[in-house]
């Protein structure tokens, strides 16, 4: 897992950690931070013009942790 990455999107999520979760690989989005739907597209938004990428809807589906998140971000920069 890419530091830089992992660091890039903790540094994303903060404004949207109303709780202060502690954020680790495993830190789930709904689970964990509570975030609804309106929350999970406010941050995808943020995250695709952070790294100018585009998420699909059926990878949002998919991805439920930060490492997770981390890892397809990965994958769609080198794509």
């Amino acid at each position: 897992m890419s530091d830089s990455t992992y660091d890039t999107v903790a540094r994303l999520i903060a404004p949207f950690n109303k709780k202060g979760v502690a954020l680790t690989p495993a830190t789930g989005f709904q689970g964990d931070l509570e975030w609804d739907s309106l929350t999970v597209m406010d941050f995808v938004a943020s995250v695709e013009d952070e790294f100018d990428i585009v998420i699909t809807m059926n990878m949002q589906a998919e991805i439920e942790t930060i490492g997770q998140l981390v890892d397809a971000v990965n994958r769609l920069k080198v794509a």
